[in-house]
């Protein structure tokens, strides 16, 4: 919005010399670094350490006050982050202003449902959002405008908790080309890379069953992302010398480790549109995903990937031996893969489809 000249004022909790990187002036950002801060230092402390309280709506509502007192008049439309962004929007209404909540995963309730389930399913308590928040999230719904959203998966949710379509702006995430691009490969090994945390929400615990499963001779399974206390039990039941947790990677890492990879896998039980999905394609991989990684508005399965149902490991085993006994053909999807997001889904795209929403809003 930025780049287009429309953007009247931006409320962050990252430093202006962080922002600024993104092209946003600094004269029209509020920085609220106090938030972020307070959330990194609480994330460092270890697990064993930390008492009974959560500080996720304490945080949220912290940041929302803030926000809203150094909130101005003069813009025509409102954005904030769900769950952050009530007190805010309500003054944005006071002045005027068209209030839409943006909202990058599923709606609340289908999220805490699905991660509840999954939590008794291997008895571990992992889903810990804040009552209050959840509560706040539900309002900011009602009484938003609109409600931004990434994906049919996360439309089809709203929906079915009684939001109506005509409340809900989809515009898919995009990915940036000069970041995510094919290089040469280093080996010829099959490798399956997955990119994200590693926790029973991203399906980790069905990936490894399924790769361990398979024991296909000179392949690798390569792990990108930060380890949660769940899913180490799932890592130790099926260490093999072939699956390789690389850990946690600055974004600006992870096109050479793309690169060196066959094919993409994210097992997601949730998700609103993993925008791991889009680099990896970028990077000219085909992608297999579950139905609720928001994959399937970037990725016709079949084309540019495997669409497959969640909590499936027989699925998800029968799409990696197929991309393993058929190097070519993957390789053709994965060409495939590239070219789609290279044509539909680049974050320039996504701002110009975002700004005609925004204009067609406006002019209502």
């Amino acid at each position: 919005m930025a780049r287009y000249g429309v953007l009247s004022q931006f409320i962050t909790s990252y430093p202006k010399f962080a922002v600024s990187r993104y092209g946003i002036p600094s004269e029209i950002t509020v920085s609220l670094p106090g938030n972020e801060f307070l959330r990194r230092a609480w994330q460092r402390i270890p697990s064993s350490m930390k008492p009974g309280w959560n500080p996720q709506f304490f945080l949220t509502e912290r940041f929302d006050r803030l926000a809203s007192v150094r909130l101005r008049a003069g813009a025509s439309i409102f954005v904030g982050l769900s769950g952050s962004s009530l007190q805010t929007l309500r003054r944005a209404q006071t002045f005027g202003m068209t209030g839409i909540i943006e909202r990058g995963s599923s709606h609340i309730l289908y999220q805490q449902h699905i991660l509840n389930e999954e939590d008794a399913r291997w008895g571990v308590i992992t889903n810990q959002t804040h009552p209050k928040v959840i509560e706040k999230e539900l309002q900011e719904y009602s009484e938003a405008n609109y409600i931004s959203i990434p994906s049919n998966f996360v439309k089809k949710t709203f929906i079915a908790h009684g939001i109506s379509d005509d409340k809900l702006i989809h515009v898919p995430y995009g990915v940036d080309l000069k970041e995510f691009y094919p290089v040469p490969r280093e080996s010829k090994t099959f490798r399956v890379i997955h990119c994200g945390g590693l926790s029973l929400r991203k399906g980790v615990q069905y990936l490894l069953e399924a790769f361990a499963g398979l024991r296909l001779p000179d392949s690798e399974l390569w792990l990108i992302g930060g380890i949660t206390d769940e899913i180490i039990p799932f890592l130790r039941r099926y260490k093999t010398a072939n699956i390789m947790v690389h850990g946690p990677k600055p974004q600006s890492d992870l096109r050479k480790y793309y690169c060196q990879a066959d094919i993409f896998c994210l097992a997601s039980l949730e998700e609103g549109l993993a925008m791991v999905q889009a680099q990896a394609m970028a990077c000219g991989l085909p992608v297999i995903c579950t139905e609720n990684t928001g994959g399937s508005d970037i990725i016709t399965s079949g084309r540019e990937g495997f669409i497959l149902p969640i909590r499936n490991v027989k699925a998800i085993q029968e799409k990696v031996l197929w991309a393993y006994e058929n190097r070519e053909e993957c390789k053709a999807m994965g060409e495939a893969a590239r070219l789609k997001v290279s044509r539909d889904f680049t974050w320039a795209d996504y701002a110009r489809k975002m700004l005609e929403a925004y204009q067609k809003i406006n002019t209502a």
